[in-house]
């Protein structure tokens, strides 16, 4: 045949079939997907800032470790208060003419699934610290730290974020440890991440298990400890007492060892920001939705540790105060 004799026209017409075939197969159902998906009702788009500090996430190849996607399984049920959907991605458009987005959704998990971190740790302080250096907040953590999002300092200047680093982390006593611009557009698109709320779930969709009821079946209580290390070691420290100027400390805190039982369920399940001095403590218990068993179990360990030797109590009373905070609450 004359076509394969002339390579012109044999490597030509592969080109035309080629660039059909991406028009047909990739492009045109790539388009009309687009059309078909649309953001959830709700779904806040990226600040300009946040945009920023995406740039800068994918820069420091942070999606290597953190996925962004919440799977219909019971183990991704943590990270999320339902697993992603399609429309999750829909406000995703490319960066400019030249370069695509990644969605940025991840294929391991060596660290935690950010989807919804912006909920679960929406502390300025904390997210500073762990970029600085992870190790001062969670001891075992394996992820790298990012120094060069910081620069020290002698005299900061009023507009300066300076950030709570302990001395023994610092070259200098002296030194004070300011985050650049590149950390706090980093910060914006870690606090911009949050799950867009359904207004029904599909049924498809896993449902929270009655976590009462299993514990109930099981008849085995929870474990203060190990609860303790899973949601509040990682602010407040194995030792219990926190970070100066960004986490308080739970050693000798009259609220873990006073009788207002009500303020502290509250700080648990509904979160705390009014200490001066301090960062917003996001509301673990309800995040997590913890029973009674589980909050009972929190608050004992923390009132017999550390030295504290608070009178501990039971899931029945704790219960009572959980249904009067929510009702407080709903009001």
């Amino acid at each position: 045949m004359e076509l394969f004799d002339d390579h012109r026209k044999l490597f030509g017409t592969a080109t035309l079939m080629f660039v059909g075939l991406t028009i047909m197969v990739a492009i045109l159902p790539a388009i009309r997907n687009q059309e078909d998906n649309r953001p959830l009702p709700g779904a806040v788009p990226l600040s300009t800032e946040a945009t920023k500090g995406k740039a800068v996430f994918v820069a420091n190849g942070c999606v290597a470790c953190h996925t962004q996607q919440v799977r219909n399984v019971d183990m991704d049920k943590v990270w999320g208060s339902r697993p992603s959907v399609a429309a999750d991605y829909a406000g995703i458009t490319r960066t400019d003419f030249w370069r695509n987005t990644a969605t940025l959704m991840g294929t391991e998990r060596t660290g935690p699934d950010l989807t919804d971190i912006g909920t679960r740790q929406p502390s300025k302080d904390w997210n500073l610290v762990h970029l600085y250096n992870p190790r001062i907040v969670v001891k075992e953590s394996v992820m790298p730290a990012y120094p060069w999002l910081f620069t020290a300092k002698k005299e900061p200047s009023k507009s300066d974020v300076v950030v709570n680093v302990p001395a023994e982390y610092l070259k200098s006593k002296d030194d004070k440890i300011v985050a650049t611009q590149d950390a706090l557009y980093l910060l914006a698109y870690l606090q911009s991440l949050k799950q867009t709320k359904l207004p029904e779930a599909p049924g498809f969709l896993y449902k929270r298990e009655d976590k009462k009821e299993a514990a109930n079946a099981t008849n085995a209580a929870p474990d203060g400890q190990a609860l303790f290390a899973a949601n509040c070691q990682a602010c407040h420290q194995a030792n219990g007492e926190g970070l100066p100027g960004a986490f308080p400390p739970l050693k000798g805190s009259p609220v873990v060892t006073g009788d207002n039982l009500e303020l502290y369920v509250d700080i648990i399940m509904n979160g705390y920001d009014a200490r001066p001095g301090y960062g917003a403590m996001p509301p673990i218990g309800t995040n997590m939705g913890f029973t009674e068993n589980e909050v009972a179990a929190i608050i004992n360990h923390e009132r017999t540790s550390w030295g504290n030797e608070a009178k501990t109590v039971t899931p029945e009373e704790i219960k009572k105060i959980i249904d009067a905070v929510k009702l407080k609450a709903a009001k």
